[in-house]
């Protein structure tokens, strides 16, 4: 979309005026060009399919223990304020015939995040997308993040973090599958990483 096009810079351009700013000074001549730019990669989870990322890569294996990729870096934008929370993410399932290809799950994390998200409806969609695909014995997702809302606004508190979980199957019927996962995400960096 060329600069022109997009319908998001006039808006851009009103918002300014509505702040006391001049839309047309050095600083701010081509800030509208790149907030709907920026805006449009932050909502690009939008035009993206997880089932179709994850049904590109399920491979028929008989592995059935616990796989988990852990660390997954995000960035998203909280739906009420438009302002950004970031964090990590920790994705488990107990495979029933199917694995999925490792890159896919932080991939699926990436569309889910790349939206206008709340932490708790981000951590529920990787859920509940992995769990119908894959249909695993277990899932279990946990996201760690920090959001910006809450330290630049309101409350204003800098150090604190929200954690927030969904566990499925195994995971939430066996407490013994659930505490090696919350064992496993627990420890730090590999060494060789």
């Amino acid at each position: 979309m060329s600069r022109l096009d997009d319908p998001i810079e006039p808006l851009v351009t009103g918002l300014l005026k509505e702040l006391g700013e001049d839309p047309g000074r050095e600083g701010l001549v081509r800030t509208p060009e790149r907030v709907a730019q920026s805006l449009r990669f932050f909502v690009k989870g939008y035009g993206q399919d997880p089932e179709k990322i994850l049904n590109n890569a399920l491979f028929d294996v008989s592995y059935d223990e616990m796989v988990i990729v852990k660390d997954i870096e995000f960035y998203s934008l909280c739906e009420h304020h438009l302002l950004p929370f970031f964090g990590r993410v920790h994705v488990a399932y107990v495979p029933d015939g199917k694995v999925v290809g490792l890159s896919k799950i932080p991939r699926l994390v990436e569309i889910f995040a790349r939206r206008l998200q709340v932490q708790e409806k981000l951590t529920t969609q990787i859920a509940e997308s992995l769990d119908q695909v894959l249909a695993p014995k277990g899932v279990a997702v946990v996201v760690e993040a920090v959001h910006l809302c809450m330290m630049m606004r309101g409350v204003a508190q800098q150090n604190s973090s929200a954690i927030t979980s969904s566990i499925k199957g195994e995971f939430e019927t066996d407490s013994k599958t659930r505490a090696e996962f919350m064992e496993l995400i627990r420890h730090g960096r590999p060494s060789f990483a």
